[in-house]
């Protein structure tokens, strides 16, 4: 009896632990939407510590600008302890937006970029940035 018993138990959380995970997942941005490109630089050219700029075009199948979207960067380093840095885009010309971010140590970097379209829709886009040159 006390193995069906456990058996149960492990089973019930095992399924618990599923429904949250997917729950979790259904919430995160897809990386990519129908009908919209994301395209992104870095400058300058290679990256180095203190100010860069993150540049991203987003442009419809059509290859029209897609314009009114809400540009979020997160960077973080590849290694854990250290405080992510934030840049806000703002639109400098049609479906164009730019960002400042401070880049506070030389190594690794990733950049979240999320995006939130003027109809709602929202994606986000993980990048690498290896060898950021400290000073």
């Amino acid at each position: 009896m006390p193995s069906t018993l456990l058996i149960r138990a492990t089973t019930g959380i095992l399924a618990e632990m599923l429904l949250l995970a997917t729950g979790c997942q259904r919430f995160r941005p897809p990386d990519s939407l129908e009908g919209v490109n994301l395209n992104w630089q870095l400058s300058p050219q290679p990256p180095h510590e203190g100010q860069a700029t993150v540049t991203v075009d987003l442009t419809g199948q059509d290859k029209k600008p897609v314009t009114g979207a809400t540009v979020h960067i997160k960077g973080n380093m590849s290694h854990p302890g250290m405080k992510p840095v934030f840049g806000e885009g703002k639109e400098v010309s049609p479906g164009r937006y730019q960002a400042p971010l401070e880049f506070t140590m030389g190594g690794d970097w990733f950049l979240l970029i999320d995006v939130k379209l003027a109809d709602g829709r929202r994606m986000s886009k993980q990048v690498d940035v290896p060898g950021v040159q400290g000073e």
